[in-house]
């Protein structure tokens, strides 16, 4: 199973939630951009990027587990999670908390 194997993304079952929480974050940032526009007070606008932040690093983690879950663990069974794979998803995992 290739990374770029449609089979092998990890949300593919929950693909219609995951679009919709990624909706609901489009929104947030839509929202923060709103409150910049009407001069909001710069702690409240503080506020509402880290909630956006949070969401995205919950999708995020979804998205990891999921990988893991799927698609390492089918790697495990018939013998391909090399050290290829793990070093990718190690990266990923860097990415994530490295910002």
């Amino acid at each position: 199973m290739s990374p770029t194997d449609i089979t092998a993304n990890g949300y593919t079952a929950s693909k219609d939630q995951l679009l919709n929480r990624l909706a609901r974050v489009e929104g947030q940032v839509r929202g923060v951009s709103r409150m910049v526009e009407q001069d909001r007070y710069c702690i409240d606008v503080l506020t509402q990027i880290a909630a956006v932040q949070a969401a995205l690093d919950a999708i995020a983690l979804g998205l990891l587990d999921g990988h893991v879950r799927v698609c390492l663990n089918d790697g495990a069974l018939d013998g391909s999670a090399s050290d290829e794979r793990i070093g990718e998803l190690m990266g990923a995992v860097g990415r994530l908390v490295g910002r």
